[in-house]
């Protein structure tokens, strides 16, 4: 595999020597994912604090245990980097950083993507009718339901409104209504990390990436951390019918994390995040060149109403979760055709960074050709026991040798 043309520096953080970074590496020494936190130019392992990246954060203080368990460092960050941008499975590299959280997602929380939703809802699922939709629904809104509370008088009013002009939508709905949209992205431990191929299946033909912050939350509704994704979209499948979802936004690869999770720690907290910008670049072949921006501020819900939306006496998650908190960007310039759009085609680079969290970079595959998903749960609480039973021979070993001297 061709190294992806990212550098080692540019994956981390701007500030990250000041960055507590946590994550999960495949160690191929031992056939399984590990625990890991990065700091400068060193990989600590941490297997030894927490079999799994859940666990850790379940404790009362992780960052402050994250912090006194980097001693001995057992890998080298370039080193680990360089072999997840290349795809050498061989090697030791990183995986999506988080394990046994669910992987969650609001959608519709931004104005811009909202009326893309009601466009693609207006089209369904052609591409060929965008502009014109996209033209119609932008006289009928005029651009003033961008400083719409969701929930508020204001909101319901321009529900009337647009009711009575028959351009109500369900994107609407959850985008000015009083609830968000809150689904279930991903399968437990089937998100693809740093470097790998991202998969788009062979039944859509107009698609786009979703750059996205994604908080990490505790079982107890707790916001920790957080991290990049890139909730790969059909547009196609979502515009036909809402009820396809499910098919639009779960598939082989279709779920990127990383490049590693983001401690609360020092000067970075939830209030750093709600300024942060996050910046999407798509190189394809011929030299082509896609670029944006995903502007947190502009969200339309508070992160503590989507969490709260997800997670409550209605819902609970004892492994916590991961939450995409939604786009900013939809890409709506053409690629190839006039008034066709913007769609990937095989072989794109998609790179997602922020200041804050470092780069996300992944390329576009066919989600039929990708490695399928093989690790899940049993797997990993095979491997976990196997590491649990070596650990224990060697205690025992050890207290055996004592008694002999």
């Amino acid at each position: 595999m061709t190294a992806l043309p990212v550098s080692v520096a540019a994956v981390l953080p701007k500030d990250a020597e000041d960055a507590l970074l946590i994550g999960r590496l495949w160690d191929v020494e031992t056939s399984g994912p590990r625990v890991v936190a990065v700091q400068g130019g060193d990989v600590f392992d941490l297997q030894h604090l927490a079999a799994t990246v859940s666990e850790l954060l379940e404790r009362s203080d992780p960052a402050a245990d994250v912090r006194s368990a980097m001693t001995v460092p057992r890998w080298k960050t370039a080193d680990v980097v360089e072999a997840s941008l290349a795809q050498d499975t061989s090697l030791p590299h990183l995986l999506a950083p988080v394990d046994l959280q669910v992987i969650k997602a609001c959608g519709v929380t931004f104005v811009d993507s909202m009326i893309e939703r009601v466009i693609e809802e207006r089209c369904g699922g052609d591409a060929g009718r965008a502009t014109e939709m996209r033209e119609l629904v932008g006289r009928a809104l005029g651009g003033s339901i961008g400083d719409v509370r969701p929930g508020s008088p204001e909101a319901a009013e321009a529900k009337r409104v647009l009711i009575a002009e028959g351009l109500w939508s369900q994107y609407l709905e959850v985008g000015i209504g009083p609830d968000p949209e809150v689904f279930t992205k991903a399968p437990v431990l089937s998100s693809v990390g740093l470097g790998a191929g991202v998969g788009i299946p062979a039944f859509s033909s107009w698609n786009n990436p979703e750059p996205e912050l994604v908080l990490i939350v505790t079982s107890a509704g707790k916001v920790v951390g957080a991290t990049l994704g890139n909730d790969v979209n059909l547009r196609d499948v979502e515009g036909r019918s809402a009820l396809l979802l499910g098919k639009a936004k779960d598939n082989n690869a279709s779920s990127a994390l990383g490049p590693l999770i983001r401690l609360f720690d020092g000067d970075f907290t939830l209030e750093t995040l709600r300024q942060e910008e996050i910046l999407l670049r798509v190189e394809g072949s011929g030299g082509y060149l896609l670029e944006g921006r995903n502007t947190v501020a502009r969200i339309s819900r508070p992160f503590e109403e989507l969490v709260a939306a997800t997670f409550g006496k209605h819902h609970q998650y004892p492994d916590g979760f991961a939450l995409f908190t939604g786009t900013l960007f939809a890409p709506t310039q053409d690629r190839d055709e006039q008034g066709q759009g913007f769609t990937h085609k095989m072989g794109d680079v998609v790179t997602i960074r922020s200041r804050h969290l470092g780069a996300l970079v992944n390329t576009v595959g066919a989600a039929e050709e990708l490695p399928p998903w093989r690790f899940g749960l049993r797997q990993l609480f095979t491997y976990l026991a196997v590491q649990e039973r070596s650990v224990s021979v060697v205690g025992a070993a050890v207290v055996g040798a004592a008694s002999l001297s």
